[in-house]
């Protein structure tokens, strides 16, 4: 019961994925040809809420609920960065999905969702086996 919330959580977050068409094949098929703003418009605002979010949090010295600071450690640049990124945008755009949404495509009646998940679980065990012999 503890954890009822964070479901409730999901699935809120799920619908408001859903309802925004971000889950979208077809919207992320437009991203990726240039032939529409609304996903650069989702991303941006994201990622403005994002910077503008980290900035109050380092600014006002902000605590968790449990009262403990809340400590952002400054990450160190390295070329993992970009090729992890650029495998990423390209799974990206050949599967029309992006790791978040999955549950909600698949909720939403995306068999083929699955497969993906899949996919992300083998992609995510793979990376862990190797990530002592990767780039740091």
């Amino acid at each position: 019961m503890k954890n009822l919330k964070y479901l409730v959580l999901g699935v809120l977050f799920g619908i408001i994925l859903t309802k925004s068409e971000v889950i979208s094949w077809w919207r992320i098929q437009e991203m990726f040809r240039f032939q529409a703003f609304h996903m650069y418009g989702v991303i941006g605002s994201a990622i403005l809420v994002g910077m503008i979010s980290i900035q109050l949090i380092k600014r006002n010295h902000l605590k968790t609920i449990n009262g403990e600071e809340i400590k952002l450690a400054d990450k160190k640049y390295n070329h993992g960065t970009w090729i992890g990124g650029t495998i990423f945008g390209l799974g990206w755009a050949l599967t029309g999905a992006c790791p978040g949404p999955l549950f909600a495509q698949l909720g939403s009646g995306v068999a083929s969702a699955a497969v993906l998940i899949l996919a992300a679980l083998a992609g995510t065990w793979t990376y862990s086996a190797l990530r002592e012999r990767l780039p740091m």
